[in-house]
């Protein structure tokens, strides 16, 4: 046991931009281009995972199809190791695809071997800003129904992907636990979703930390589990995330909008608070084998 503890490595993860735009998160890369460099640059700063939403260069606006996605994968892996995986439409948007055609680029992206991770996220929830509140500005409903979610999880399962859960709240976390147990797909990662700036779930404080690992032992003993959110800063939370042997999620997708940090200096925020913990930093190789099913 003392030796599986002295080789347990801390993943760094981060996730290069989000649905914003430059208008919103003008420090983000949004570019094919831009997010291979800042990718490799972020692997290079520390991180072993790299989340991103691609965007069409004519128009400006998000593109969830399998062709955006597949040549910035493969362009940030072949000049470093790492794991590299898309987002999902936003469920609320009248032109967001439903059912099955949701996830059309995550299987397109399986067949052809691109997809290690994939977001998959078991729950619904309101999402309201606090300053759309104050001028009674309504949010919306970030819907993932039952049906699709068990949709997602069976390519998980054909194409041999691991879900990446993110936990708006605790409901996500029990349900998550429960389907993955029924659809038999490869190990999750449960990302606690802290907000400061949003309506969603729990601030980023320890008592809140506290109940997901309460929650999370009794449903999923042993998942590896990270930090994250949105409209939020989750460095000061990185030293008791080692010391309860979780990892660390940042980049300006989750961070406030207009951060004036960028990317890499964000990840080498939490590399050094990683280190000064006396953690040991992964690499993708070490991801890979962490979620490995134990023979």
């Amino acid at each position: 046991m003392e030796a599986e503890e002295q080789t347990r490595k801390t993943w760094i993860e981060v996730a290069l931009n989000g649905p914003w735009g430059p208008r919103k998160q003008p420090h983000a890369p949004y570019t094919p281009e831009k997010i291979i460099e800042e990718g490799i640059a972020c692997v290079r700063a520390g991180a072993s995972v790299i989340h991103v939403h691609v965007y069409d260069p004519a128009t400006g606006r998000q593109r969830d199809d399998w062709e955006g996605y597949a040549p910035v994968i493969a362009g940030i892996r072949e000049q470093v190791d790492a794991i590299v995986y898309p987002t999902i439409p936003f469920g609320e948007a009248a032109t967001a695809p439903k059912g099955a055609a949701r996830f059309h680029h995550l299987e397109e992206l399986g067949k052809r071997g691109l997809l290690e991770w994939a977001a998959i996220d078991p729950g619904s929830t309101n999402i309201t800003h606090w300053n759309e509140l104050q001028v009674d500005q309504p949010g919306f409903v970030y819907a993932n129904p039952e049906p699709e979610i068990r949709h997602a999880l069976g390519l998980a399962r054909q194409y041999g992907f691991h879900p990446a859960y993110a936990i708006y709240e605790p409901g996500f976390l029990r349900l998550g636990a429960a389907l993955h147990w029924r659809c038999g797909c490869p190990t999750p990662v449960y990302r606690f979703m802290f907000t400061s700036d949003y309506s969603f779930g729990f601030p980023p404080e320890d008592f809140a930390l506290t109940a997901y690992l309460h929650l999370l032992d009794r449903l999923a003993p042993g998942a590896e589990w990270m930090l994250g959110g949105l409209g939020v800063d989750v460095l000061p939370l990185v030293p008791r995330a080692v010391m309860e042997g979780g990892h660390v999620r940042v980049g300006l997708e989750d961070m406030p909008l207009g951060t004036e940090r960028s990317n890499v200096e964000l990840v080498e925020a939490a590399v050094e608070r990683v280190t000064r913990m006396g953690a040991e930093l992964a690499k993708a190789s070490d991801v890979r084998a962490a979620l490995k099913p134990q023979e």
